[in-house]
């Protein structure tokens, strides 16, 4: 329903002799590579194998210290025996960046994210995944049944792995601990993709927002927001990674934002744009003292992964301020204050049926935001003239206000404000 015609998926093509078949099992991430779960799959699999049809399966421990047990005690041995790959501790298949299941394959995961468009498909080429989450333990159940979807419950097996004992060994041979004896002499190296933050500007008294993406989807995704996969080559690179933002969702939005963010940049230097000067018109303010930014409306933005970049590549390119009906996420609501994108929100009972291009005019912003108000009186401009919004930002912390004035945290933090 969501893609239409774009994509042409037979998840009935599974059901093979009245049993469900999966193409690919996963066992990644923080919540799934667990040594627990890793340990559970290899007693399920130890003296079974996943079969050497379509299936595949792949496990991903979820951090260095657990790679590390699961090699010592044998686990990682059982499951490569059984023939599931082993993988390093690396989040990929949760971002699209490793084991991206194929064209209406079906892939049973226990990853942390499980969303359409997240493991690296592509809608708009005709290419849909099949996405499910489940248990670790059924998954290796499924995989010592060569694929058929099966329960743990089903299976007999017995884990005698010993507990996982933490051993931080790795950390202390590889990371530096620099908290407290920083060394400001140390060069930092920069490779030719590795790029610097563009300035963030503290808030101004009055902010103007121009409306760069509508979205009444009833979710908009974090992987809609900065989407996965071969963006994360650039993740050292805000500025080219930002040229992705939105892309698979609203292909235009990075043009836009650009646009505003140039006006603004010129209102700065004293050269007020037309279109800038118009919408100060309408609501009788200024432009010295009212800052130009780009807004995303989204009904409830923000579900997926908690990947700070949904939030950065938006400030990148000069956004302001996001609004909408509630926040999918508390993580990504705080990612957007920590970059100074104040998290406005509007009643439920109000139709928001504006388009790109329509302004909002929030007077007084900075002096509420620091005064403690929750509530502040906003207005929209449109081609039809000016009509008013109320506008919340409720259960700021003292912090997050002092953040958002300040423009950032990078700002914050260079101020001494702690």
């Amino acid at each position: 329903k969501r893609f239409g015609d774009k994509v042409d998926v037979h998840l009935v093509d599974k059901v093979v002799d009245g049993k469900v078949q999966a193409d690919q099992g996963i066992i990644a991430g923080c919540s799934g590579g667990t040594y627990d779960n890793l340990a559970e799959a290899a007693a399920i699999l130890k003296g079974n194998n996943i079969g050497n049809d379509y299936f595949t399966a792949s496990a991903y421990p979820q951090s260095t210290p657990v790679s590390m047990a699961v090699t010592r005690e044998g686990i990682t041995a059982d499951l490569i025996e059984a023939g599931v790959v082993m993988k390093p501790a690396f989040c990929g298949p949760c971002f699209g960046a490793g084991d991206v299941p194929s064209n209406n394959g079906l892939s049973i995961r226990h990853t942390t994210r499980n969303f359409p468009n997240r493991e690296g498909s592509k809608p708009g080429q005709g290419q849909l995944s099949l996405v499910a989450l489940m248990d670790a333990r059924s998954i290796a159940a499924t995989a010592a049944n060569g694929g058929v979807i099966t329960a743990a419950t089903d299976v007999e097996y017995e884990n005698t792995h010993k507990p996982y004992v933490y051993d931080d060994k790795i950390y202390k041979c590889r990371v530096y601990n620099g908290f407290g004896k920083a060394k400001p002499e140390t060069e930092l190296r920069y490779g030719p993709n590795i790029k610097d933050w563009p300035k963030m500007y503290p808030m101004q008294e009055n902010m103007l927002v121009e409306l760069a993406a509508v979205i009444h989807d009833p979710v908009t995704t974090t992987d809609e927001l900065i989407p996965s996969g071969e963006t994360s080559s650039y993740r050292s690179n805000p500025l080219k990674l930002s040229e992705f933002a939105l892309s698979r969702r609203v292909p235009e939005y990075v043009g836009l934002s650009k646009e505003i963010q140039k006006q603004d940049l010129a209102r700065r230097e004293g050269n007020v744009s037309e279109n800038v000067a118009e919408a100060l018109k309408a609501v009788g303010a200024t432009a010295e003292n009212t800052s130009f930014g780009s807004c995303v409306f989204a009904n409830r933005p923000g579900d997926g992964s908690a990947r700070e970049q949904a939030a950065s590549c938006q400030k990148v390119l000069g956004g302001d301020a996001n609004i909408c009906y509630e926040y999918a996420t508390k993580r990504y609501r705080s990612n957007c204050i920590n970059w100074g994108i104040v998290p406005f929100t509007i009643a439920k009972d109000v139709e928001f049926n504006y388009e790109p291009g329509d302004k909002v005019f929030i007077p007084g912003i900075r002096e509420a935001i620091l005064a403690g108000k929750e509530e502040i009186d906003a207005q929209v401009i449109t081609k039809d003239g000016v009509k008013p919004i109320h506008l919340f930002f409720q259960n700021l912390t003292a912090n997050e206000r002092q953040i958002l004035a300040d423009g950032c945290l990078m700002n914050y933090y260079a101020s001494s404000k702690r």
